[in-house]
């Protein structure tokens, strides 16, 4: 009965740990401050992202942020999956993880489990954002337009960069736009 008592404990305080180990800060990030939720919500372009078994040939891919009725965020993920030629959605909800003022939050799109949600670069005008995840092996690169320019993206793909994401590990989505004009 005694040894019962003590799995228990230790499996719920290991469950803890792992579930707690998912909303972590990845080594080397720091999450953008200040940060200004009502400049961040609305609808956002997936420029780039590391691979992920989830958004696995997904394109045209967007994500929409709205205020919940709890204070939360709400997420809404949608992509073009060319392979069932359907529109798939996911939903979910994020919440800060401590100051609203830190970028820094978690996110859920299934039952209790959440994982990090870090804004480590922000344009100062809302335009471009680098996320990353519970690890730097999650990781995407919005915009608020369909098409960024090179410059833009190339800033970000270097932020990304010095956190050990290559440029290699990227799955372009969107173009990014040569500002260059032609002679």
């Amino acid at each position: 009965m005694r040894l019962n008592y003590w799995l228990t404990r230790v499996i719920g305080l290991l469950g803890l740990m792992l579930l707690n180990g998912c909303t972590q800060v990845p080594e080397g990030v720091t999450p953008v401050s200040p940060f200004e939720l009502q400049s961040y919500l609305g609808k956002w372009y997936e420029v780039a992202r590391l691979n992920h078994s989830f958004e696995e040939g997904l394109t045209k891919v967007t994500a929409t942020y709205s205020l919940r009725g709890d204070g939360g965020i709400k997420v809404v993920n949608r992509g073009w999956n060319s392979e069932k030629s359907k529109w798939e959605e996911a939903i979910g909800k994020a919440y800060f993880i401590g100051s609203d003022s830190v970028g820094s939050l978690k996110v859920s799109f299934f039952g209790p489990f959440y994982g990090g949600y870090h804004i480590a670069k922000l344009d100062p005008n809302y335009q471009m954002v680098l996320i990353i995840g519970p690890s730097t092996e999650y990781a995407w690169i919005l915009s608020r337009q369909k098409h960024p320019t090179k410059t833009q993206c190339d800033v970000y793909f270097n932020v990304a960069k010095q956190l050990g994401i290559t440029r290699t590990q990227w799955i372009q989505i969107q173009t990014c736009q040569n500002t260059q004009k032609k002679p």
